[in-house]
């Protein structure tokens, strides 16, 4: 297995895919391309279409994936705000690779069988299947799409992002094979020797302990521990610094734990969910996800520098696991309101990947929406980074 990436910021679409197909002709050197993943700024909007066969004259791409993107991300470098284009491909040998399509407007129903989702996908469990997914966040419906992957292929990692650049449904534009869409969902579902490692880096710091939540209503957070939960908030205000005062004024969020089977769960092991409205009556919070009784819950706070503590922690606690040394290739997947728009520089989000895991090809872009993983579910996220991580199964590959 072998992966390459690069990105260019040419003046025209031309000139952007002459000097990335060059780069990654170089970093290939005789392997061949089986996926090409790219990803375009808004910038080039007019030459949308005319990408495919402007790149398939310059290199062999294989299977073509990719979308538009408001800032765009390759060879480990981040670009916002101008005109940009990236390819990341990658040599797979043993890997099969499968076309995914839908408008996702019908959806199985949640309560048939799991195999029923698998026929209506086309994708075969007992492959082992590991998705690569891009969506148009204005026709994708994104919950409930991802629930029932969950529900068919349980056991399979999935990772990626909503389109961006646009802000009008059919602006964006999704790449796949040799077509081109303006809504739904596209993707890859990769079996065989490879392995998709995901992190998902939700850019929050816990805050007070972990709550049991003794009574709610669906989206209605009413009791943790027997307490309203405004009367929580309260008394923890005594204990936090005056910076935290402050950030739980703008950037409070609540945590749901999403692994029950943990003891002791800690950063990262909670889905980032906000805080919609405050009954001060009855202290009573409005959540942005569903509740049950039971659950662990834990508030949390988000800045820049808590962002950047959360990667550095997510990546660190991967590199920790010795997997490193056979990593080829990577994709990241990082919210718009990420990047230099939160840390004040470029490359941050990069940058970290790069000190943890090292020189690695990276492509990516700044999504409306990032899709990955907390505990044994995926989810779609906000503010979050999360990175698809590639390596064999095999160490011969």
């Amino acid at each position: 297995m072998k992966w390459a990436s690069s990105i260019s910021t040419g003046e025209t679409i031309e000139q952007c895919i002459e000097e990335t197909a060059k780069a990654v002709r170089e970093q290939m050197g005789d392997h061949e391309i089986h996926l090409t993943v790219l990803f375009v700024s808004p910038h080039f909007k007019e030459k949308l279409a005319a990408i495919p066969k402007l790149l398939g004259e310059q290199l062999p791409f294989g299977m073509l994936l990719g979308c538009t993107g408001g800032g765009i991300i390759g060879g480990g470098q981040e670009v916002e705000q101008r005109g940009a284009f990236s390819i990341t491909c990658a040599h797979l040998p043993g890997v099969t690779i499968q076309k995914v399509q839908t408008d996702t407007l019908t959806l199985p129903d949640p309560d048939t069988a799991p195999s029923v989702w698998r026929d209506w996908l086309g994708v075969d469990a007992e492959s082992d299947p590991q998705f690569i997914l891009l969506a148009d966040p204005f026709s994708f419906r994104g919950e409930e799409f991802l629930a029932g992957m969950d529900y068919a292929y349980p056991n399979a990692p999935k990772v990626g992002g909503l389109a961006s650049g646009a802000n009008f449904q059919g602006g964006n534009v999704l790449y796949l094979g040799d077509n081109m869409y303006n809504n739904g969902l596209i993707g890859v579902a990769l079996s065989g020797n490879i392995r998709l490692d995901t992190i998902v880096a939700q850019g929050c710091r816990p805050i007070g302990e972990p709550l049991n939540i003794t009574k709610c209503s669906e989206y209605l957070l009413e009791e943790v521990d027997n307490k309203p939960p405004l009367q929580v908030l309260e008394e923890m205000v005594e204990s936090l610094s005056e910076n935290d005062r402050k950030l739980m004024q703008t950037s409070l969020f609540l945590g749901i734990e999403m692994d029950p089977l943990k003891d002791n769960p800690g950063q990262g092991d909670f889905l980032i969910r906000n805080l919609i409205g405050v009954d001060r009556e009855t202290g009573a919070l409005s959540i942005g996800a569903p509740l049950r009784e039971g659950q662990l819950v834990q508030f949390h706070l988000r800045d820049k520098v808590m962002s950047a503590e959360d990667l550095t922690v997510m990546l660190s606690r991967y590199s920790k696991q010795g997997k490193r040394d056979d990593v080829c290739g990577a994709l990241l997947f990082s919210c718009l309101g990420r990047g230099q728009y939160l840390y004040g520089v470029a490359n941050h989000d990069c940058n970290v990947f790069k000190e943890k895991l090292g020189e690695i090809p990276l492509g990516g872009f700044f999504c409306n929406g990032e899709i990955g993983p907390v505990g044994q579910n995926t989810f779609l996220h906000g503010y979050t980074s999360s990175f698809g991580i590639f390596r064999p199964t095999s160490s011969a590959a």
